[in-house]
């Protein structure tokens, strides 16, 4: 474990979440992994330290590939970086992998830029996106129709205020386009309590909602999924930290149906039909201990999930069991 240690105490701005158990599961760490969401280059960082052989990182934003270049040098070749989606990590490796880990949502170090327009906390351009392609959370609220984005509200966010904040953003819209986070955040402060203390910002819910819709994180999500089980070799670990129920209810819905172990229905829902098990259940998920929540509190909500590969052939998963939300399910069909 003093691979884990190593890693966490280095002075990088952001921790890496549940490390030290990811690292644990899967030891000895050996041969060719992918680490999806490199960002701050945490996990990277660990496996290399823990034995892998070499670590593809693979990030949709490329201004952390140069934040990394401070540090990456000392591993040489056994650290390739390449810019890209997650959800297309077989094509981007280009070989059997031993090992994917992906972190899901976005990075603290994100959040930390005003610029990028993901956080209420400081006002920036109301941008949202992870790389630089795409429609921005502008975009969305200022040309989406009212019940779609009280849809994306609901379904993304679990914002009870969903259709009261949508109707007020269409309103002021009205008046004037929304440019600023700050602009944004005040509509949408405007249409609840005002928080108590110990409570998240009363638009927390909303941002991540938007910031979910601009990125597809979840048709992201279920592609890297899919991505990780054609690249995987058997016997090869995937490793999925999530930090909300929404995330970790697709993850573990993923790995039960492609473990055969996801039951065989109710009366509330369908019964499945059997199928040749992909991947095999390695432990149970695992949330922080006592020592990474003192040093690491954004760890609060974060579950870690760890399935193996195994030699049935790879194919597509049925999405409309994963229980994706319903914004999702209609963009992909």
């Amino acid at each position: 474990m003093a691979a884990a240690a190593r890693v966490t105490n280095e002075p990088q701005p952001h921790v890496p979440v549940l490390l030290r158990p990811l690292l644990a599961a899967v030891s000895p760490v050996s041969g060719v992994w992918v680490d999806g969401t490199f960002g701050a280059g945490g996990y990277a960082q660990g496996l290399l330290e823990a034995g892998a052989d070499t670590v593809i990182a693979i990030d949709r934003d490329p201004s952390v590939f140069d934040m990394a270049r401070a540090w990456a040098g000392r591993y040489g070749d056994r650290l390739v970086l390449r810019e890209g989606n997650f959800a297309d990590l077989d094509t981007l490796a280009g070989q059997p992998l031993d090992g994917v880990v992906l972190d899901l949502g976005v990075s603290s170090m994100q959040l930390d830029q005003a610029e990028r327009g993901f956080s209420f906390r400081a006002d920036g351009p109301l941008d949202m996106r992870m790389g630089a392609e795409g429609g921005t959370a502008a975009d969305i609220v200022n040309t989406a129709s009212e019940a779609e984005i009280a849809d994306i509200l609901f379904h993304y966010g679990e914002e009870r205020a969903s259709r009261r904040i949508a109707r007020a953003i269409v309103a002021r819209r009205a008046e004037r386009p929304f440019t600023r986070t700050a602009d944004l955040a005040k509509v949408i402060e405007s249409c609840l309590p005002r928080a108590k203390p110990g409570q998240s910002h009363p638009a927390t819910r909303s941002f991540q909602a938007i910031r979910i819709a601009v990125n597809d994180e979840f048709g992201a999500l279920v592609d890297g999924l899919e991505a990780a089980e054609r690249a995987l070799k058997p016997g090869g670990f995937l490793a999925v930290v999530s930090f909300h129920s929404l995330e970790d209810r697709v993850v573990k819905r993923f790995l039960q149906a492609r473990s055969g172990t996801a039951g065989r229905g109710s009366r509330h829902a369908p019964e499945t039909a059997e199928d040749t098990p992909r991947f095999a259940p390695h432990g149970k998920a695992v949330g922080p201990d006592d020592r990474e929540l003192s040093e690491n509190p954004r760890a609060r909500s974060a579950r870690l999930r760890i399935a193996r590969r195994t030699d049935a052939p790879a194919g597509p998963c049925d999405r409309a069991a994963l229980g994706l939300p319903k914004p999702a399910l209609k963009e992909r069909g």
